[in-house]
């Protein structure tokens, strides 16, 4: 195990109507003047921001409302909320939705006090010095935003998608009900579960060894994902297993599953690709490009994808040819992904083979090489690619 540093400063309250206590919260970490962001009316017809709002009402807390967030948050809205903030003296960041809308409040949180263009710190140009204070109320478990120092926004400008991240970001608190994801369409549930897995995927296949307290947690979180994904897609209103999921969600992005252990994030990065080419959802990306990011790289430590498959999936283990054992682990994920209907292959998800050059161009390696559990060259991008895009069970 490596050295490490954890800094997990997020206050979460988590139970049903835990939403009624947002006020508070808000009034408890500084807030006096709060821009409130959700994406669309979903939030609004189903009464969740009428009570919020009087929520934050009860407290004497002056509420900004602005909405339109979409899936694959871009930078248009962003720049409308730093302005919005500056010109109305705005001092605190509320996220009512799920991780676009989380990451939209995290820029415009960054942006704020930032004199030069928020895009800096997506380019890589500038690190984040300051920020509004961020708070959230969860309805979606996916990205683990709620928890995480992370913001992904994509730029209109080029089709651009990028992420970056910071301690500051880290919201001050979380208010999570599982109630509230009960609603969802069993597709968006789907998505958000295969990112949550995703999630403990980047940080499972790693070149550190002798990590076993982490290797277990990421197991734990894969297995309650395994077992509680199905059972809410037939029956959406089980609460207790949304509360898994919804927690699950959360453990898997705080980095408590990847601390003193090197972490891989290409698929990720592979994705992005997709989602901001394509619009597809993110999730839906990842359950094509993940299972192909293992087929290619499998060779590279196959007793780590053995492992996998042994104690994720309950493969039977093949000793004489472990990598057997190990291919047989990346069928079975892409198999449960294809039961809970996921896209597995490009055809499936909407994107085209011969845009896989495009890809690899805004990808943006060139010549070099993105480091990992594997260091991938543009070549090796470009075949995983090809690899998902004629993926079959």
């Amino acid at each position: 195990m490596e050295n490490f540093q954890f800094y997990s400063p997020t206050e979460f309250v988590f139970g049903k109507d835990a939403e009624m206590q947002t006020g508070r919260y808000i009034k408890k970490y500084g807030g006096t003047r709060v821009l409130l962001v959700y994406g669309g009316g979903s939030a609004v017809r189903s009464g969740l921001i009428a009570r919020v709002k009087k929520s934050l009402a009860a407290e004497g807390i002056a509420c900004t409302e602005m909405g339109g967030v979409k899936p694959n948050p871009r930078d248009d809205l962003v720049y409308a909320g730093i302005e919005k903030c500056r010109a109305e003296h705005l001092d605190f960041l509320l996220a009512v939705g799920g991780g676009s809308v989380i990451d939209t409040s995290k820029a415009i949180a960054a942006g704020v006090p930032y004199p030069g263009d928020f895009w800096d710190f997506y380019a890589g140009k500038a690190d984040i010095g300051a920020a509004l204070p961020v708070g959230t109320v969860l309805t979606i478990a996916a990205a683990g935003s709620e928890g995480s120092g992370d913001s992904v926004i994509t730029k209109m400008e080029g089709g651009l998608k990028r992420g970056t991240g910071s301690d500051l970001l880290r919201p001050r608190f979380s208010i999570m009900n599982p109630a509230l994801t009960c609603s969802l369409p069993a597709y968006q549930t789907a998505c958000g579960a295969t990112d949550i897995m995703a999630h403990v995927f980047e940080r499972y296949f790693t070149n550190t060894t002798e990590v076993e307290i982490t290797d277990r947690l990421c197991e734990a979180v894969l297995l309650t994902m395994i077992r509680e994904t199905p059972r809410v897609i037939a029956q959406p209103d089980l609460y207790d297993a949304r509360a898994n999921i919804m927690w699950a969600g959360t453990v898997a992005h705080t980095n408590i599953c990847g601390v003193g252990r090197a972490q891989d994030w290409n698929s990720h990065g592979i994705e992005h690709e997709l989602s901001a080419r394509y619009d597809c959802a993110h999730g839906a990306g990842l359950a094509v490009i993940m299972p192909a990011w293992m087929e290619f790289v499998c060779t590279h430590n196959v007793m780590r994808f053995a492992q996998m498959a042994v104690r994720v999936w309950g493969c039977e283990m093949d000793f004489a040819q472990p990598e057997n054992t190990a291919r047989a682990g990346i069928r079975c994920f892409r198999q449960f992904l294809h039961s809970i209907g996921m896209p597995i292959n490009f055809a499936e998800l909407g994107a085209k083979e011969e845009d896989i050059p495009k890809l690899v161009e805004t990808f943006g390696i060139g010549d070099g090489r993105t480091g990992g559990f594997v260091a991938l060259s543009a070549d090796d991008i470009a075949e995983i690619y090809r690899i998902a895009a004629h993926a079959a069970l």
